[in-house]
């Protein structure tokens, strides 16, 4: 079955950077567009970031030009790399495909 386990999630201080993985099994990965989601104390939960099988990419605006997201097909793992990180980043993000979703990791950035 459809497994997605993220990882790389922790606390870190304003201005600071992460990177999160999600390690994607039982599905063809290169095949599928993979997503970042996030969602925070108190809110619904919002679209960060997503990666087509072809590499293209789409962000929110507001983690544009801070957050990368992206893939490796060999490693059936995509990232998303956040810089310049801001408190009001702190959130667990989940990793998403079509109707999966892992289970998150939680991001808390201090001020």
């Amino acid at each position: 079955q459809v497994q997605l386990v993220e990882s790389g999630g922790g606390l870190v201080q304003a201005g600071g950077s992460l990177r999160l993985s999600c390690a994607a099994s039982g599905f063809i990965f290169r095949l599928n567009a993979m997503g970042w989601y996030r969602q925070a104390p108190g809110k619904q939960r919002e679209l960060v970031a997503t990666v087509t099988s072809g590499g293209s990419t789409n962000y929110a605006d507001s983690v544009k030009g801070r957050f990368i997201i992206s893939r490796d097909n060999a490693k059936n793992t995509v990232y998303l790399q956040m810089n310049s990180l801001k408190p009001e980043d702190t959130a667990v993000y989940y990793c998403n495909t079509r109707l999966h979703w892992g289970k998150g990791t939680l991001v808390t950035v201090s001020s």
